[in-house]
């Protein structure tokens, strides 16, 4: 059994936590982000801790517990240091590049493929064949990272594709005679 919701969340200097009856509202220098607790979950904030108490007498409310203190700690973390993915182009020829929220991919194809990020993500490219997705929300930078390798998933026989920087890509043998 996990114990996820025992664990209290340690607010740094410069994040503002704030609790508007089952509404959570965390600010900081990377944006603001609201979290709507569920009915069995009580949270306190005191002196710049948060824990997590729960109703046992509501179905699932021990899990829903773990999940607010989940879900709260990445906000916290969201806007006070930011997530990022980094991913890595593999191929002759495949080449990214940004143009303020525009990205535009070379992967093999006849026409690039382009990509406009959304608003609170934003897209680097330190070399032609590496991007950075940052943000402050953590399943938002791990979704956009995820649309932009699905344009040309990594194969396994040459190894050619979009891939996470820290991904390994399971290689097979080719066909012999």
């Amino acid at each position: 059994m996990s114990r996820v919701a025992n664990a209290p969340i340690t607010v740094p200097s410069g994040v503002e936590v704030k609790l508007d009856g089952k509404l959570m509202s965390v600010k900081g220098k990377g944006g603001q982000m609201n979290f709507t607790v569920h009915d069995g979950v009580d949270v306190n904030v005191n002196d710049n801790v948060i824990s997590f108490s729960w109703d046992a007498a509501v179905k699932n409310a021990k899990a829903q517990a773990g999940t607010a203190r989940a879900s709260i700690n990445n906000m916290v973390t969201g806007v006070s240091a930011g997530f990022e993915k980094k991913l890595t182009l593999v191929g002759v020829g495949y080449r990214a590049q940004v143009q303020g929220k525009k990205l535009t991919l070379n992967l093999g194809y006849s026409n690039p493929v382009e990509f406009t990020a959304p608003d609170g993500v934003t897209i680097e490219a330190p070399s032609q064949t590496e991007l950075v997705v940052k943000g402050c929300d953590k399943q938002q930078v791990g979704q956009i990272a995820s649309e932009i390798r699905a344009f040309r998933p990594p194969e396994p026989y040459k190894g050619k594709g979009v891939r996470y920087t820290d991904e390994y890509v399971a290689r097979k043998e080719a066909k012999k005679k």
